[in-house]
This record gives C-alpha cells, sequence and structure tokens, in this order.
C-alpha cells in the first residue's frame, strides 16, 4: 500500500456518535496525515418501527450517526479544505433523502436532512474550490423474501448499487471531472426515484 500511495493507512474507531471523539479522531488525521482533502460521510445505522412505537433510544442514535456525524466531520473538515483552496466532501444517503418510506421516521428524517446539508455546505464551500455532493441509496419475513419484496420491489432494475459503483461515483466527484459539480443529490437507485 506504501509504494502504491506513499504513506500506510490509518485506522480509528471513533465513535462517531460522539461530537469529541470525531474531535479526537480529526486530530489524529491531522497529526498523521496532515489533514482532510476528501471526505466521504458514510456511516449509517436503521430501525424499522411505526412512528408511535420507535423507541427515543434509536431515534438519537440515528440522528446522531446518519446526521450529526456528517455535520460534525464537515466542520472540522471544513477550514482546512478553505485554507487549502480545494476539498470535496461526498455525503452518501440514499434514495430516503428524496422519498419516504413508512415506519422509517429517523432514517427519512436524517437522510432529507443529509440532502438539505449537501446543499448549505457546497454554496458555503463554492468559492473556496470545496464541493460537496450526495450520491443518493422486522416483518417477519425471511431475509430473501425482504430483499425481493421490500428492498428491491421499488427498485426498477431490481438489482442493489454495489459497493464498486457507490466508490467510482465518489472517486469521479472528487476527480478534475468533477470540479463544477457542486450541490447536487445524485440518485444511484436503480431508478426507484424515477418513479
Amino acid at each position: 500500500y506504501a509504494d502504491a500511495f506513499g504513506s500506510e493507512p490509518g485506522f480509528s474507531d471513533a465513535d462517531l456518535t460522539n461530537p469529541d471523539a470525531i474531535e479526537g479522531l480529526f486530530g489524529y488525521v491531522q497529526r498523521d496525515f496532515g489533514g482532510v482533502d476528501i471526505l466521504v460521510n458514510n456511516a449509517g445505522v436503521q430501525h424499522v418501527a411505526p412512528i408511535e412505537e420507535f423507541p427515543v433510544s434509536k431515534w438519537n442514535l440515528i440522528i446522531a450517526l446518519n446526521l450529526s456525524a456528517a455535520f460534525h466531520t464537515t466542520r472540522i473538515a471544513m477550514p482546512g479544505m478553505k485554507e487549502k483552496g480545494w476539498g470535496r466532501i461526498v455525503n452518501t444517503a440514499s434514495a430516503h433523502a428524496l422519498v419516504a418510506s413508512p415506519f422509517k421516521s429517523a432514517y427519512v428524517a436524517a437522510k432529507h436532512g443529509i440532502a438539505g446539508l449537501t446543499k448549505v455546505v457546497a454554496l458555503e464551500g463554492a468559492e473556496h474550490g470545496v464541493r460537496c455532493n450526495d450520491t443518493a441509496k422486522a416483518r417477519g419475513m425471511t431475509e430473501d423474501e425482504v430483499i425481493k419484496n421490500v428492498i428491491l420491489d421499488a427498485q426498477p432494475t431490481k438489482q442493489f448499487v454495489t459497493v464498486e459503483q457507490v466508490a467510482a461515483m465518489a472517486v469521479f466527484l472528487c476527480s478534475p471531472s468533477g470540479d463544477q459539480i457542486n450541490g447536487s443529490l445524485m440518485s444511484m437507485d436503480g431508478g426507484w426515484t424515477a418513479q
């Protein structure tokens, strides 16, 4: 790895639901790697329940990890990116940044929040060379039934978006070809939000 990229990869087990832990993570990144040029906010968790039964602890966890963590990482990374005159922030939401599904109140709220956060950061970073974009992705059933009848039911391609496809989109957004893409919500959802 070091031969190909000039440095060894790092690891942190920071709890992204804890703002102090995020501060510590960025201190480590600054000290060992000189800061952040590209930030990919991709952490997430899900819980499914009717809103009247939705546990407050699950709401707080989902909002903290799926939305607040992206806010904290972005607010900490932004000054260094502005100072360098270049930075890329890629927020991974899901189709739920644009549409809703029943029983996913916290997840949909967080992902809609990611869409709004993306637009704000794009505007604030635009004149500083910082771009921010969003790549948008409990029923008594078997796993195969959930995949076929719930997850892929609304997806016209009937296929999952792959990790490699999401990674390729992030690489494109961070490349010179993506320099004028800013504040965009880019759906990579097999046509789900086209319906």
